[in-house]
């Protein structure tokens, strides 16, 4: 991957104290009996795009779920002035309806417009049109995947993006299709945080926080 790689204890340096982005500083999660996040210190600016890379059980998607507010903080303080938009590992799809009902119930919940155009619109985006009427546990994993990414379309452009393993399960087409909405967020002003082992946004050079794993 393109990119530039920074250690996960502290990426402030060389940021502005003013912008008006994700910080995080001396972040501490405990899962368990396990400290998974030791004392990291980031700082995000709109526009930044991160891959966080580390082994298995490193606290990547622990982190992700912790700025989410879907973990609790052991100790430390995350700031996030933007709407945040999560995008799990899991689809977070409801199998017994379409997937157009899931997309625009999750518009409804999160006070997002859901127009039946503006669904239209966010289907088509990563091509999810001709399966968004089928429940969804009828799909395969590329297509849940693609109709969980649709949300995306939907997220107001000075959000943060917080995306678990998003290319999992992705064709070639719909991979290029992601690295474009991704890119082209940033570029409007938002910013992007993912969880990936694959390549990710590579044309906008992504930096890269790796994390070194958990403390015992």
């Amino acid at each position: 991957m393109n990119a530039t790689e920074i250690n996960a204890s502290n990426t402030t340096a060389n940021k502005s104290q003013h912008a008006l982005g994700l910080q995080i500083t001396g972040l501490y999660v405990q899962r368990g009996m396990h400290l998974v996040i030791n004392g990291l210190s980031h700082q995000q600016q709109p526009g930044d795009i991160y891959c966080l890379t580390g082994p298995n059980g490193a606290g990547k998607s622990t982190l992700l779920r912790t700025i989410a507010k879907r973990l609790p903080v052991a100790d430390g303080q995350i700031s996030v002035p933007v709407p945040v938009v999560y995008v799990g590992h899991n689809d977070g799809l409801s199998g017994s309806i379409s997937g157009r009902e899931n997309l625009r119930g999750w518009a409804k919940i999160n006070g997002l417009p859901c127009l039946s155009s503006i669904i239209d619109n966010a289907l088509a985006s990563f091509a999810a049109t001709d399966f968004a009427d089928i429940e969804t546990y009828r799909l395969s994993s590329g297509q849940r995947r693609r109709l969980a990414l649709t949300r995306l379309s939907l997220a107001p452009a000075n959000s943060l993006w917080l995306l678990d393993e998003p290319n999992t399960s992705l064709d070639q087409a719909t991979n290029e299709r992601l690295d474009e909405v991704v890119i082209a967020h940033a570029e409007g002003g938002g910013m992007v945080l993912a969880a990936t082992h694959l390549d990710f946004a590579v044309a906008a050079s992504p930096q890269i926080i790796i994390l070194p794993g958990r403390l015992k």
